[in-house]
């Protein structure tokens, strides 16, 4: 499907003589009553239209821009599932001593792919009717890079090790002690040096089912579980879910260690561990539920780039939404009014203590909170908002807040139309709530659904959304990236900022994906310490004093993008690297 849209910047109506639309057979007006001096809206036919830009009768200011919208294939189906099932187009190539990575929304296919791969699913190549046959397969590929790779799957000659999406869901399908869980599936007798890297002694004993095993605790075994398997192939399904910034970049390094020797596919939505992680990457575009189209492997910066612009230029397809980041002047802290202070503040417990520093929220601003899992965030955030009781110190505040906890119980019974109508019926009633919260959420399409049935995405865009539509003075939403894809992140951190600047409310944020971190805070508190045991919490800082303190304690260091102006971590010993650590600059400057 094409379309002409029309760029405003470029359209000069007083002048224009409307050829497009007067004399191209293949373009007519959007809307036939349109007289000259007004802005027009040209639409493409689609039956005449063939896109193909050598039209005489054009507009001499190129305002008129032909793309093609993302829509499924007509060739390279790879698989589908049942007459009005999900399509699948192309698959992304393993590669020798590189890592591989695939970027997309939620719901269109990456991990499909994964498992064709694997040989989990053999592939019907649209015959949906038949059962998949690797005799076809091969055939099908023959002359092709894939071909040799789907010969050594279907004569199981190569083994391929998959760390699943869900780990969540590991303790339903495992049983027993980890230490003899992991044990079983060492084939290749680094069963103390895995432990050892992932930190894992202090969970060994436990039993998997137990619900003292956290979510980034289930994360590390899986990662460890693969790690032990000696394989040649080996697929990382969203690694870095569960974890702080620091076991995401632990994680990456250790992949990345090993695609230098085996054949690794990842699956990420952190934009920064990917960038940092994978040498290519394949995108994948489509509409969730419904079809998912692989493209060819872009070096990782082009590609990041190409899923943030949300256009295809070789193939003049726009697929997404464009996300853009802006170099701007940080917020000057000391002129704005204060809304909250706190003393320094404690809360002891049997095996933990945290320590907050005495500090002041001002209005108007987002103060992101960034550290180790286990440290306490969570802790102070629940202070603040009243949840519990400091040991020692005060909050100094007479205000309502609105709370987003970091896990979400559906315990809701009803629709989610019935959950907006009891909690924020502001969202159907408010222009305003509707334009910044409801539409940018895209949470019409969740109405009818039940709570209790809403996947993890689903319900941290219901969470937050219930959040922020509340009248408070100030909202704590903690870690609302968490099972987002990397779009929904970028379009949930512009929603908070936009509702945060527009009501002159403020927030405080939590979350581990630096980029999310980046886009939407002015000002930083740090966290550090040893998890289980003691946290403490500094600042807040201003944004670029407190991101290169929490970067020298992660041991990277950050740079502008020179095109999208988007955070990048930069490569470990690189001259970049050294002359930013020389200088103490750990995070860029404007």
């Amino acid at each position: 499907m094409r379309i002409a849209v029309l760029l405003k910047d470029r359209c000069k109506p007083k002048n224009c003589t409307y050829e497009c639309i007067k004399y191209c057979p293949r373009v007519r007006a959007g809307d036939e009553t349109i007289t000259k001096g007004e802005d027009t809206k040209p639409v493409i036919s689609e039956e005449l239209c063939v896109g193909c830009g050598i039209c005489i009768h054009k507009c001499p200011f190129e305002a008129i821009k032909i793309i093609s919208l993302a829509e499924a294939l007509d060739t390279d189906l790879v698989h589908q599932f049942g007459k009005n099932g999900f399509r699948l187009f192309r698959l992304p190539l393993p590669r020798d001593g590189s890592c591989t990575g695939m970027l997309g929304p939620n719901g269109i296919g990456k991990t499909t792919a994964i498992k064709i791969l694997s040989g989990q699913i053999i592939p019907n190549l649209g015959e949906f009717k038949k059962k998949g046959s690797w005799e076809k397969v091969l055939k099908y590929y023959a002359g092709t890079e894939l071909y040799d790779h789907f010969r050594q799957v279907s004569n199981k000659e190569i083994i391929s090790i998959v760390k699943p999406q869900y780990v969540d869901r590991l303790p339903k399908v495992t049983k027993g002690k980890i230490k003899d869980i992991l044990k079983n599936a060492d084939t290749s007798n680094s069963f103390d040096k895995v432990i050892e890297i992932l930190g894992l002694q202090n969970v060994l004993d436990k039993e998997i089912q137990k619900s003292e095993i956290s979510g980034g605790e289930l994360q590390l075994i899986s990662i460890a579980a693969v790690l032990l398997k000696d394989a040649e192939l080996y697929f990382f399904d969203e690694p870095s879910s569960y974890l702080d910034i620091y076991q995401r970049l632990k994680v990456a390094r250790i992949i990345k260690k090993l695609s230098e020797k085996k054949k690794v596919i990842v699956i990420e939505h952190d934009l920064a561990i990917l960038d940092f992680l994978c040498d290519q990457v394949h995108l994948v575009y489509g509409d969730e539920g419904t079809y998912g189209v692989v493209t060819p492997p872009r070096g990782v910066r082009h590609a990041i780039n190409i899923y943030l612009s949300g256009y295809l230029k070789e193939e003049n397809i726009r697929f997404g939404e464009k996300i853009e980041f802006f170099a701007q002047a940080p917020k000057q802290r000391q002129q704005m009014n204060i809304l909250v202070t706190y003393d320094n503040l404690s809360k002891k417990y049997t095996d933990f203590t945290l320590d907050v520093e005495q500090g002041i929220i001002r209005q108007s601003e987002i103060v992101g909170i960034v550290g180790p899992n286990a440290i306490g965030k969570t802790t102070f955030v629940k202070m603040l908002a009243g949840v519990i009781k400091p040991t020692s110190g005060k909050v100094e505040h007479d205000i309502k807040v609105s709370y987003k906890p970091q896990y979400i119980s559906p315990d809701f019974n009803g629709t989610v139309r019935m959950f907006f109508e009891k909690f924020v019926p502001n969202l159907f009633i408010s222009s305003f709530y509707k334009g910044e919260i409801f539409e940018p959420m895209n949470l019409k399409y969740l109405l009818d659904k039940d709570v209790t049935t809403l996947s993890g995405g689903e319900l941290q865009r219901v969470a937050t959304a219930n959040c922020l539509a509340q009248e408070a003075d100030i909202y704590l939403i903690d870690e609302p990236s968490a099972y987002l894809d990397s779009e929904q992140r970028m379009i949930t951190s512009r929603i908070v900022r936009h509702v945060i600047e527009k009501t002159g409310k403020s927030a405080m944020v939590v979350d581990h994906d630096v980029y999310f971190i980046d886009m939407i805070s002015d000002a930083l508190i740090v966290f550090d310490g040893i998890p289980g045991k003691k946290g403490r919490a500094r600042g807040p800082f201003s944004l670029h004093e407190g991101m290169n303190k929490f970067l020298k304690d992660v041991d990277i260091t950050f740079r502008r993008d020179e095109d999208t102006h988007r955070p990048r971590v930069n490569k470990p010993g690189s001259y970049i690297d050294r002359k930013q650590r020389n200088e103490g600059e750990y995070y860029y400057s404007l």
